[in-house]
Parts: C-alpha cells; structure tokens; sequence
C-alpha cells in the first residue's frame, strides 16, 4: 500500500541534559543529541520501524534543513524534501538531571511562499496516487492559511484516499469541512472541536460517536495522557489502557501513535487492535530519552504487557 506522509512545519530536535535548572548562570550541557522531528517526520521514522513501507515529505531550508534531511538519509527512509528559502526551524529539550523534569522549547516556524505551496502541492498530488494512505501531521506555521490541509484534502478527492489527520488549533476546527479516515486529536483537541473548554468522559464519546455518524471521520482516536486512549468507529467505543512503565520523554509519543493505528489499519486489523497498536507504539517512544522516538524492543516489550 502507498503510505505518504507530510511535515509543513518539520523541526530539528536538539536534546540535552544539565546540572541543575538556574536561573542568569551559563549553564553547562552535555548528552547532547539531534534528531529529525515533526509531526509526520516522526510518524514516517516509527513506520519505518515497525517495517512499514513509506515516503516522508518534508520542507527543507537552510543548514537545519540539510541536517534534518541528512539524519532521514542515515535512517534509510524513503524521502522527498520540498527545498523551501526559509530555514527549517529547531526545537529544544533539556532535562535538568537534579529533578529529572524535562523542559521543552519549541521554535516557531515561517510560512510557505506562494511558489512553495505550488510546488508542494504538485509534489503531494504526484505521490498520493488511488488508493493510498496519506498522513497529514504536526503544525501549520502561524503565517500560513490553518485552510491548507483542507485543500490538500480538496485536492485529492477524485482518488480515494484514506485522509489521516492529526493537527491542533485552527487547522484542527478547519479539517472538519472535510471528512477523513482518520483524526487523532486529544481531550483538549477534542473539547476545542466541539466548542467547549472541557468535555466529560461521556461528553467525549457522544461527541466522538456523532463525528462518526456525521461521516466526518470512520475513526476518531482520542489520546488520554497516562491513560491510554478510546477509538470511536461504527463499531462501537473502545478503550485501551497503558502499562506502568517508566516515562522518560513524552516527546513524539502522540505522533508515535498514530504510526501504530496505520500499522494496525494496514494489517487490517480490528477496531480493537489497531487501537492497541497506537498505544504500543505511543508508550514505547515514553520510554527512551530526550526526542528519541519508539525502538523495536520497546515496542515488544508493551506489546507483552498488554496481553
């Protein structure tokens, strides 16, 4: 199956560890590590993982850009860099090792230029051929329309294609226009689409069931933190814990899980299952440091605390 995803706004993660949190000292780091980040950059790195064949489309600019396409190449990942003038942008972790708490420090990025969307755009329509799996993941940049994952959807139509989406703020509320296979938002996301500021446990599976039958969405999965996630569908609600396990970073776990649930809908799995499969592959990426994200041993070894 042709699987393709795609980063507007992909990050190069910097992570690193020091002494102690103070405030106005230079404040020695050490650990460092980088990584390729971004929404549909980490979900296109755990597929690949998991043995999934696909192909990471990504903005590229600058000297970040190039590293972040370099860290891809060393990964072996099928990839398809959208050279773009601005620099791709860097986000930072750091973990002060006296409380173990992690910091996280996230850049904003630039928008596309009118040429840069085009390109985009024809890059996406060549790739995302009938049938296929196409992934929309992670931020839009401030300066850009929250309308553009719309008229990517817009645009594909004509090819029946499974749409998966999981975004936040305007361009989260602006994907309802359109309906999508799948969309992955968590209990705040979800309390935003439905205009509330929070939502009852029974709030948020009514209002998952009517996004459903409102044919929005065949699958609407909601991420509940420490524990774990439902999945509405025609079938019905389903639940799935987390196991106990040590929570070293919480970064790229949501988009960790979503590389599961694909995992799970191309084996064809059941609701149940593919449901599962996003939660292992959500708690094993807590459970390695810093922007790291799930290993295949990681993965093995929730997978066994599940049964």
């Amino acid at each position: 199956m042709n699987i393709v995803t795609l980063t507007v706004n992909p990050a190069l993660d910097k992570s690193a560890k020091i002494a102690q949190l103070l405030p106005e000292q230079k404040l020695k780091c050490n650990a460092i590590e980088f990584q390729a980040g971004g929404g549909g950059v980490n979900i296109s790195r755990v597929l690949h993982t998991l043995g999934v064949k696909n192909n990471c489309v990504f903005t590229c600019g600058g000297d970040t850009g190039k590293k972040l396409k370099k860290l891809l190449e060393d990964e072996q990942l099928q990839i398809t860099p959208v050279n773009v003038e601005a620099w791709t942008r860097e986000n930072l972790a750091v973990v002060d090792a006296k409380t173990d708490l992690q910091y996280r420090f996230g850049m904003p990025g630039k928008g596309l230029s009118n040429t840069e969307i085009k390109t985009l755009k024809n890059t996406i329509n060549k790739l995302v051929t009938e049938d296929s799996i196409f992934i929309l993941s992670g931020s839009i940049p401030d300066d850009m329309s929250p309308s553009f994952y719309v008229e990517l959807i817009e645009d594909l139509t004509a090819k029946n294609v499974k749409i998966i989406i999981d975004t936040s703020g305007k361009a989260l509320k602006e994907s309802l226009k359109k309906p999508v296979f799948l969309m992955k938002p968590n209990q705040g996301e979800l309390a935003q689409l439905a205009g509330k500021d929070f939502l009852t446990k029974t709030e948020q599976e009514e209002f998952a069931k009517q996004l459903i039958k409102n044919k929005q969405a065949e699958y609407v999965v909601v991420s509940l933190g420490a524990r774990g996630a439902f999945l509405a569908s025609s079938n019905g609600i389903f639940y799935q814990n987390t196991p106990s396990v040590k929570v070293k970073s919480t970064i790229g776990a949501g988009d960790s899980m979503v590389a599961g649930l694909v995992y799970g809908i191309v084996q064809g799995f059941s609701s149940e299952n593919i449901l599962k499969w996003g939660v292992i592959c959500g708690v094993a990426t807590t459970m390695t440091g810093g922007t790291n994200l799930a290993t295949q041993e990681n993965m093995e070894l929730v997978e066994r605390l599940l049964k």
